[in-house]
């Protein structure tokens, strides 16, 4: 029953940012981890990024340290990811979903239509 509305996907060159939202559509988020995941043409899920349910812990995959953050904001049931100097391999549909953040980035739950990150020049 958990549900996540994804938005703020678009087309960007290569070392331009996007901020992606993840909103809550039918359940405070406030209880629960959260984690962004990525799926590329012929390519494996991948988590990128996962927070705690106060948005005290937060780990990120190898290839988005440092330049991917994380945050989440409970009085407006949304998390957030903050995405700099994007390379081409982050091209990808990119979703977010209920998560457990304690030994990784692993998904909980149904997913959600996602949104769509191109970075091409």
């Amino acid at each position: 029953q958990w549900q996540f509305v994804e938005s703020g996907g678009g087309l960007v060159q290569p070392g331009g940012s996007l901020r992606l939202s993840c909103a809550a559509a039918d359940f405070s988020l406030e209880n629960y981890a959260i984690g962004w995941f990525r799926q590329a043409p012929g390519k494996e899920r991948e988590g990128v990024s996962c927070i705690g349910s106060r948005g005290i812990h937060s780990n990120y995959a190898d290839s988005v340290k440092g330049r991917f953050t994380m945050s989440r904001d409970n009085a407006k049931n949304t998390a957030y990811l903050q995405m700099n100097s994007l390379r081409p391999e982050d091209t990808a549909v990119y979703y977010c979903a209920n998560a457990d953040c304690r030994s990784g980035i692993v998904a909980l739950g149904s997913w959600g239509q996602g949104t769509q990150v191109t970075v091409s020049s």
